[in-house]
């Protein structure tokens, strides 16, 4: 029997996560903070993640570990290469919530352009009033620029487009191959040009070390006047000191569903900021992602316990080192 160690969930309870595993033979272990991770490490022959860091220290301490199975796509929270070194095998659950998180990015989008909040809030004040202290737009016509274009880049083209937006794309990949954009695509341009012409700018590209703080003082201020950035992929891509004299000078909106530090602090300047919609990482979750996700993530760490590889590796090189702990086949 072997032992896999949870080391946070964003739902409920791990049923589905406990279900699979015992059905494999296996115990579940769910840690309860970054200390008790780290006293459960040794007995680990896998891990299972969501937001909880699972660093160096941990991986080291995990002598029995084989792999780490990440809810989600996004793998920043993982010291993957510390990973690698140990051979143990990190996996992901790719575009398992591709259509939630292209949903929440329009209906921030549509919020913010709307003045959604605003105006809820002045009639539950007892108000009954247009005004509001941002301008509403006429969606038809609008600007808006996606950076990163994969599946979810691509979903979010599709909606916008549908909404009357004129979509503006940055992609190496379209770059060098115009012809292959999809139709819900007007142009595809470099990132600065993107910047400069949206006025919407929407994240979806992943962290890493080339990616952080992706919109800093610089970008911030080559975007136009009362434009919106939207971040729904991951809060290190915006430099939030940056945006800040943004957001409170009135010059820039932001409707973020991540944030850097995440969770924010109670008394975080972004969470009573007029020019900000935050939403705390949920962007992902539906009644359906939630399940796939969960099932997806637990099998992918039951594969490398079988002794069989899982569908989606993130350190593919782990295979051919002399150091892998389990040789899937």
């Amino acid at each position: 029997m072997a032992t896999i160690v949870i080391t946070d969930i964003a739902w409920p309870s791990p049923a589905i996560e406990t279900g699979l595993a015992r059905g494999a033979g296996h115990d579940i272990l769910l840690a309860e903070s970054d200390e008790h991770l780290l006293s459960l490490a040794p007995r680990a022959d896998a891990f299972l993640t969501c937001f909880r860091r699972v660093p160096a220290e941990v991986l080291d301490a995990a002598d029995r570990c084989l792999t780490v199975a990440r809810y989600g796509v996004g793998v920043d929270n993982i010291d993957v290469a510390r990973a690698t070194d140990l051979g143990i095998l990190v996996s992901n659950v790719p575009e398992f919530c591709t259509e939630e998180v292209a949903d929440h990015t329009l209906a921030l989008a549509l919020a913010a352009l709307r003045n959604l909040l605003p105006a809820t809030d002045a009639t539950r004040a007892g108000g009954w009033t247009p005004d509001a202290p941002f301008p509403t737009r006429r969606l038809r016509g609008l600007v808006f620029g996606v950076l990163g274009f994969g599946a979810t880049g691509r979903a979010v083209a599709e909606r916008a487009a549908a909404f009357g937006f004129e979509v503006v794309v940055e992609s190496r990949a379209l770059a060098a191959d115009p012809g292959a954009a999809p139709a819900s695509v007007a142009r595809v341009v470099d990132r600065d040009e993107l910047l400069r012409l949206a006025d919407v700018v929407s994240l979806h590209v992943p962290l890493n070390a080339d990616t952080r703080h992706l919109v800093g003082a610089r970008e911030l201020g080559m975007m136009k006047d009362g434009a919106l950035l939207i971040n729904v992929a991951r809060g290190g891509l915006v430099d939030t000191e940056a945006l800040r004299p943004e957001l409170e000078g009135g010059r820039l909106r932001a409707a973020l569903d991540v944030t850097e530090p995440e969770p924010l602090p109670s008394d975080h300047w972004l969470r009573s900021a007029p020019a900000a919609i935050v939403t705390p990482h949920v962007a992902f979750a539906s009644d359906g992602s939630l399940v796939e996700l969960a099932t997806k993530a637990t099998s992918n760490a039951l594969a490398v316990l079988a002794g069989r590889r899982p569908p989606t590796i993130v350190n593919p090189e782990v295979l051919a080192s002399d150091l892998l702990r389990a040789i899937p086949q």
